[in-house]
């Protein structure tokens, strides 16, 4: 389940769109939801029907600890942060066997000092974290491990392990929790309502017209309580309950004893949980054994019930033993695992009719002329409902197309059906819109990411294929397909001068820019996007290669890689002939133009190294066999050299490969040595998404009487301008790295030892391109290793925490990290597209490079040789 479904955009049925304020946490404990269910280390069936998860009481929160509590976009000073810690320490693509872990506090949650702080801070001022408060500085809290293992796919064992860090005996109180969620509700609802009834002192039965009857069992509590799944109206909106019966009636109960005999007294409802009240001695673990299936159980915990748990651990050793490389070391490989795990834990069911959201009530405000036509309202045809992988179920508890592809690159490790089956997902008929708009993201659909899909689709193609030695052209064929519905989209809507120099907007990069490029600057200005020519340069060879490798085996195919090769040169010539290089400055920048007069936004960032990602090698087996394709490419090179027409970057390797890239080998290496100077790019942990040269040389320009600069900030943005969690001014974002690393191991794959560049920058020593690639996944590897005394860059100032026993092995996969330092920041477990690291590790795991020393591959040169 999700960690987070209070404060989405489904949940908000304001007028206003404040989608944070209308839903906030206060009321997520007491106020039924409309489109999902949340909760702590929590699963479900595939359609939420019937939820599972863990409630807590320390004996001095006000609420019961029932889900993960963050602030809200306007509460914290760098936007929206969750403020608890947790971890996914292990999954299977089966989930046969996952294992959770949340740490509680025994002293009152600090919620109000957390909010109270964090919005006291300023933007030139850190988050102010719950590692910040002292809450856990003398390990004064407890350890709840949640752990699933499967009997079959319809019977689970389920164990909650408590176990007290502290030095002093400590209570708690555990509510293992089972509910329905609440459609019953809705308009049209036709089907009887579900109910959870009481079978014996140990079990319930949970019957549900379309999921069918299962049955709880749980080993013996102090006692069980029954409720409703249903707003507490009285807390909400001030209208009188008609029955004690609602949502937050546990936490009444537990803390307050308010109706606790009534409670107990029901007899059936909507949501259950025994109740298990514990004195935990100092290092003492007490564990609580449930499951959940859909048979009649005489001896449900008959034997010993550890050993089923032991076993699916045993068979999920062996799994990552076969799928992980064979020579990393136990770190590195625990490191690929959690990153995997944690990828795993973040696939959720996901539920979302935007026309029923625009058309319908929850219940509280009525249908609004402000929703109707506000965020999402051209969006009518989406009808999602399915199980897919989020980025952070915390922080961003909803797909993001781009975000998606990254995901499936290192879920393709694991599970490429179902990394390929969430590519084609986002392109079916009930997501893309009927011209081909992908939908960005659930904040605004119409929004525009980079079109990576199809670099991804290919990436997992090859990832199944080196793996199992077999490519699923069927995949590709079938998502070929969509992805020309796409491409023509951004060629139709993207490109307003029709020029081949195209625009798109946020792009991802939202921050990096002088402004905001969602938004028109009005008048006669008209922007043309470095990155967004770059990405369609980089989309126009992707569906090449596509085309060349379905037309290896169908050749009806072999036409249309001739058009997608022919666009690209097109692409090419935009960018590198109609202004967006400066031959001072040896970069790629955006052009805008002020009526006829264009400006180059001298901006040293991501945008201009986009360039970088349009590469591509055809093998000359590839030529050899698509006559066709081959004398098409030879002719168009003539026609247009014949006329002085440019011509992308193209070389024969001794006549069995070709290249093809949007930069030219000059300027390639003229990039580099910025990309591998550590005055500029290069950072510790990975390439920097803005030059620290902007460190001492803001830059600043003045449009149409306004001054817009850019300065370089290695950590979350000092600036507030793009929105709350603004943060792209210099940290280091591993998926950039990651298509950086694959993109000049593509160019050091054709170049060999032909090309050598100085690594670092003025250090005196040259690498061929490949084994700049090993160098820079090596930086970003060692984000998450340990150094000599045991601190690992991520987790900076609270290494302190992560070196005390029993915590060396937890890892966070923050969505970004400090420029300068390498501490995580952002979203604590982006694992979506951190992830990356996994594959990171496996790629240089099978490099000859790791084998022998980095330095066996470098070549000393003077200083002062060109």
């Amino acid at each position: 389940m999700s960690e987070r479904q209070w404060g989405t955009v489904r949940e908000d049925y304001s007028p206003y769109g404040d989608a944070w304020h209308y839903f906030p946490y206060d009321h997520a404990h007491c106020r039924t939801y409309r489109w999902g269910e949340d909760g702590l280390g929590g699963i479900s069936d595939f359609f939420q029907n019937l939820c599972f998860a863990v409630a807590l009481w320390n004996g001095k929160d006000p609420i019961l600890k029932e889900r993960l509590f963050g602030l809200g976009n306007k509460e914290g000073n760098h936007g929206e942060d969750v403020k608890e810690l947790y971890y996914y320490l292990d999954n299977l693509p089966t989930h046969y066997y996952m294992e959770y872990l949340y740490k509680y506090p025994q002293q009152e949650f600090p919620y109000k000092k957390l909010l109270e702080e964090n919005r006291r801070r300023s933007r030139e001022e850190p988050e102010y974290e719950i590692l910040d408060t002292g809450i856990f500085d003398k390990d004064e809290y407890f350890d709840v491990s949640i752990t699933y293992a499967k009997q079959n796919a319809r019977d689970i064992f389920i164990r909650v392990d408590i176990r007290n860090r502290y030095h002093k005996a400590a209570e708690i109180t555990v509510l293992p929790t089972l509910w329905f969620y609440n459609r019953w509700n809705t308009e049209d609802y036709q089907d009887k309502k579900p109910v959870i009834t009481s079978r014996d002192r140990n079990s319930v039965k949970a019957a549900h017209n379309r999921l069918g009857a299962y049955y709880f069992y749980f080993q013996p509590p102090q006692y069980t309580l029954f409720t409703e799944n249903e707003t507490n109206l009285e807390k909400v909106s001030g209208t009188p309950n008609k029955t004690p019966f609602v949502k937050d009636a546990f936490h009444e109960a537990v803390i307050r004893n308010k109706d606790l005999e009534t409670l107990r007294q029901k007899r059936s409802g909507t949501k259950f949980a025994p109740v298990y009240h514990y004195l935990v001695e100092p290092g003492e673990t007490k564990s609580i054994y449930l499951r959940l299936s859909n048979r009649i159980l005489e001896n449900p915990f008959g034997g010993d019930p550890a050993a089923l748990f032991q076993s699916r651990k045993a068979e999920a050793d062996a799994f990552y033993k076969a799928v992980l490389p064979a020579n990393i070391s136990p770190e590195i490989a625990a490191v690929q695992r959690q990153a995997l795990a944690g990828l795993l834990w973040s696939k959720q069911y996901y539920h979302f009719d935007v026309e029923r959201w625009l058309t319908t009530s929850d219940g509280i405000t009525p249908v609004n002329a402000g929703k109707m036509n506000g965020r999402n309202h051209d969006w009518k045809h989406l009808k999602n409902q399915d199980i897919i992988a989020m980025p952070d179920k915390w922080e961003y508890p909803w797909y993001a197309a781009w975000d998606l592809a990254f995901q499936t690159i290192a879920m393709a490790l694991v599970d490429p059906v179902f990394a390929k089956h969430q590519l084609m997902l986002i392109m079916r008929e009930w997501y893309m819109k009927p011209d081909g708009q992908i939908p960005a993201y659930e904040w605004n659909f119409s929004d525009v990411n980079p079109p990576v899909q199809a670099w991804a689709a290919l990436m997992v193609y090859h990832i199944e294929k080196d793996r199992t030695g077999k490519g699923d052209i069927g995949f590709l064929k079938r998502i070929f397909q969509k992805l020309l519905i796409n491409f023509t989209w951004w060629i139709n809507r993207k490109d307003a001068n029709g020029n081949n120099m195209f625009e798109g907007g946020f792009l991802g990069l939202d921050n990096i820019g002088v402004f905001n490029r969602s938004h028109s600057l009005g008048g006669d200005f008209q922007l043309e996007q470095a990155d967004g020519t770059s990405w369609m340069g980089m989309y126009a060879l992707n569906m090449m290669d596509m085309a060349l490798e379905i037309a290896m085996k169908d050749d009806s195919f072999e036409d249309t890689a001739t058009k997608f090769f022919e666009h690209f040169v097109l692409i090419a010539e935009a960018l590198n002939e109609q202004g967006m290089w400066n031959e001072e400055d040896k970069f790629f920048y955006d052009t805008l133009s002020i009526g006829r007069s264009p400006v180059q936004l001298r901006v040293q960032s991501v945008v201009g190294l986009t360039t970088l990602f349009a590469v591509s090698v055809i093998e000359k087996k590839t030529l050899a066999k698509l006559s066709d394709f081959k004398k098409r490419i030879t002719w168009f090179e003539n026609y247009r050299l014949k006329n002085n027409r440019y011509w992308p970057n193209e070389e024969h390797s001794d006549g069995e490969q070709t290249l093809l890239s949007l930069v030219p080998q000059k300027r390639l290496i003229y990039l580099l040595e910025r990309l591998l100077n550590e005055e500029e790019f290069l950072s510790p942990g990975g390439i920097r998404a803005l030059s620290k040269y902007h460190e001492k040389h803001p830059y600043t320009i003045n449009i149409g009487g306004t001054d817009y600069n850019v300065k370089y900030d290695p950590g979350d943005s000092t600036s507030d301008f793009f929105g709350g969690n603004s943060n792209w001014r210099g940290p280091v974002w591993i998926p950039i790295n990651y298509l950086i690393i694959q993109s000049i191991r593509q160019y050091g794959k054709f170049y060999g030892d032909r090309l050598l560049v100085e690594y670092p920058a003025g250090s005196g020593k040259k690498l061929d391109l490949e084994s700049v690639a090993d160098q820079l996944t090596g930086r970003v590897i060692s984000l998450f290793r340990k150094d000599k005394t045991g601190r690992r860059p991520l987790h900076g100032k609270y290494n302190w925490f992560y070196q005390k026993p029993g915590n060396e092995h937890l890892l966070l996969f923050y969505e970004y990290f400090h420029g300068d330092t390498s501490h995580g920041l952002g979203a604590s477990h982006q694992t979506g597209w951190t992830s990356l690291v996994a594959e990171l590790i496996s790629e240089l795991a099978s490099r000859p490079a790791t084998q022998a020393p980095a330095a066996a591959k470098q070549q000393n040169v003077g200083a002062t040789s060109q």
